[in-house]
């Protein structure tokens, strides 16, 4: 009898507590899938350029969604004949935009510390004193996810360097410290990112800090190429980005970073600017500009599943286009904002 009681017990207390736990997780999606409108889906390949998309995704984000947007709508269920990992991909002909292989191109989705990218152009367009030592502050913890950081609090380096470790490790702090130190604060730089995104004719873009930490930091895979095509004309951006490692002085300590992507550091790879990302909404993300038998490409890789799969997505582009050759199309290419 009494172990009938306790088994009672036990079975209410998993109802009463496990119940709105699994309620919470639904009401997520939910609550994401209501941000998100599908339309027409289409596909063709032809002259070796390959386009498939299963739907137009209009993403109202939303910072209380923690949960991957591309694969709640279905993403990745999209075929493509590269199987490729990434629910969202492109590729482009860096001299002539012409569209060499796409793939829900046009779909805007969280793009984690890509953002990043934007907020090393803003810096670099307004000619701030690179020189200049900039402070991390309490400001610059991250509140949105909760992650840590080697940089401590007090850390001062030049702005140089805060911009050198954004780029190639994607540290936090460093971006948040950039836009802080903008004129006018972070509000300001954000304006600035904004209103460069429109300059450059990404549309589907939006921004609302300059980490990539929020997932209301949006922009399909056609934006974010005319981002690294601007973000390119840029030397100091090409050559941060792709340092494989550097140390800085952080006052009073030292730190090492290592570039965050692993492609860069294999010789057979010719990459003249790259950016990776992830959050929980986004997936590994990874954008790049690299040459391919001596021809000039801008590839991007959205919600990828896995750590290394967006890398192995661009081995898999790369044997793809060697094999291949595709054809320069003067209807395909992306349109000039």
């Amino acid at each position: 009898m009494k172990k009938s009681a306790l088994g009672v017990a036990v079975s209410l207390f998993v109802f009463v507590f496990a119940s709105p736990v699994a309620h919470a997780q639904g009401s997520a999606k939910v609550s994401a899938r209501k941000h998100l409108h599908k339309s027409s889906s289409a596909s063709h390949a032809e002259h070796g350029r390959h386009h498939t998309s299963s739907r137009r995704v209009a993403y109202t984000p939303s910072s209380a969604v923690n949960v991957n947007v591309g694969e709640i709508e279905g993403l990745g269920a999209t075929p493509d004949p590269l199987s490729l990992k990434s629910n969202e991909a492109l590729v482009i002909d860096q001299n002539t935009s012409q569209v060499l292989f796409e793939k829900n191109s046009t779909v805007p989705l969280p793009i984690a510390s890509l953002t990043k990218l934007m907020t090393a152009l803003v810096v670099v367009e307004a000619h701030q004193d690179m020189d200049e030592i900039l402070e991390v502050t309490t400001d610059d913890i991250d509140h949105i996810k909760n992650s840590s950081s080697r940089l401590r609090v007090g850390s001062r380096m030049t702005r140089a360097n805060m911009l050198h470790i954004a780029l190639m490790s994607s540290e936090n702090r460093a971006a948040s410290a950039l836009g802080r130190n903008y004129p006018g604060g972070v509000q300001a730089f954000v304006a600035a990112m904004n209103a460069k995104a429109k300059e450059l004719g990404m549309f589907d873009t939006h921004y609302v800090e300059p980490t990539g930490l929020s997932s209301d930091n949006v922009a399909s895979a056609r934006d974010l190429a005319k981002l690294v095509m601007a973000a390119y004309r840029h030397p100091l951006i090409r050559d941060y980005s792709t340092d494989t490692r550097y140390m800085v002085n952080a006052g009073g300590y030292k730190l090492q970073y290592i570039s965050s992507n692993r492609l860069v550091l294999h010789s057979n790879w010719d990459i003249g600017l790259q950016k990776t990302g992830f959050i929980n909404e986004a997936g590994h993300c990874l954008v790049m500009q690299s040459k391919i038998q001596n021809r000039p490409v801008v590839m991007i890789f959205l919600d990828s599943r896995g750590k290394y799969s967006r890398f192995a997505d661009a081995n898999r582009v790369r044997a793809w286009m060697k094999v291949r050759k595709p054809e320069l199309l003067t209807q395909a290419a992306l349109p000039q904002g």
